[in-house]
């Protein structure tokens, strides 16, 4: 881990059999006993993106539960929030829809010793904006014709770029949908928009085929994850990210709790606190 690997643009075919996953999904201990040694190098990235000043930009972008969220939860469990800051803009205001495009994005890239994670990004108009009608096909050609200018300068100003594509199945999302029709605790997670989404499926293929087809470049390249088996694709995503920065391996030194500081005469205090109730 941690070593840089050369991508070479040859275009994408979703249909390969290679990045087709195993039938049966992954169960939870084998995934908790995988993500352990991962999460190790997450602290060892984090500890080196500290020391050493560096940034690191990752932008997510997928179908609707293609699994954005569970992966970004995945990466952050174990790392400083103040060192990995999940970006995850809402809608648009009246002032920022009045702002050049890139503005509101720009503003959210890393500083030195901080690792930015876009949950959905600058991609939102060759997305969902576009599929949506919510921005001029005009407007959709002028973002793709300039994203990877962007980019370029995004890259030589130093920051590492990685943009990772979710795909899920049309079966799959169906599923995950109903899901969160039918569970009480996943309903927050479904709006208006999503369904508007569901049915237009080829829409969104269209797009994201041309996506990849204008801002797929070599210093700023799409990577692909099939996220059919979440957990898999969890850790196929963290095992590649960690592969593309070059940080150093964690240092571990010899560290023993000191002693602690006799009472000297305090005494917890009597008056009654309001204790919540122990039901479990």
């Amino acid at each position: 881990m941690g070593k840089n690997t050369k991508h070479e643009t040859s275009g994408f075919d979703l249909s390969r059999t290679d990045a087709a996953e195993p039938d049966t999904p992954m169960k939870n201990k084998e995934y908790r006993r995988l993500l352990r040694p991962l999460h190790t190098e997450l602290v060892a990235l984090q500890e080196w993106v500290k020391s050493s000043g560096a940034r690191i930009c990752i932008v997510f972008e997928g179908r609707d539960t293609a699994g954005k969220g569970g992966v970004i939860k995945a990466i952050t469990e174990r790392v400083s929030p103040r060192v990995f800051r999940v970006v995850a803009l809402p809608a648009p205001t009246d002032r920022e829809k009045s702002q050049m495009y890139w503005q509101r994005y720009i503003s959210h890239l890393p500083a030195g010793g901080e690792v930015v994670i876009f949950d959905r990004s600058w991609y939102n108009r060759a997305g969902v904006e576009r599929v949506m009608g919510f921005c001029t096909e005009a407007e959709t050609q002028q973002f793709l014709q300039r994203a990877p200018g962007v980019e370029r300068a995004i890259v030589d100003s130093g920051i590492i770029l990685l943009k990772y594509w979710l795909e899920v199945s049309e079966e799959q999302q169906t599923l995950r949908l109903q899901s969160r029709i039918d569970d009480p605790r996943k309903i927050w997670k479904l709006s208006d928009l999503d369904l508007k989404s569901y049915s237009r499926w080829y829409d969104y293929s269209r797009a994201r085929d041309e996506m990849f087809r204008l801002t797929d470049t070599g210093w700023a390249p799409w990577y692909v994850a099939v996220t059919d088996d979440k957990k898999r694709g969890r850790l196929n995503i963290i095992s590649h990210l960690l592969s593309q920065v070059p940080y150093a391996p964690l240092e571990y030194s010899d560290i023993a709790l000191p002693g602690r500081q006799r009472p000297h005469g305090y005494r917890a205090p009597t008056q009654p606190l309001h204790w919540i109730p122990t039901p479990f």
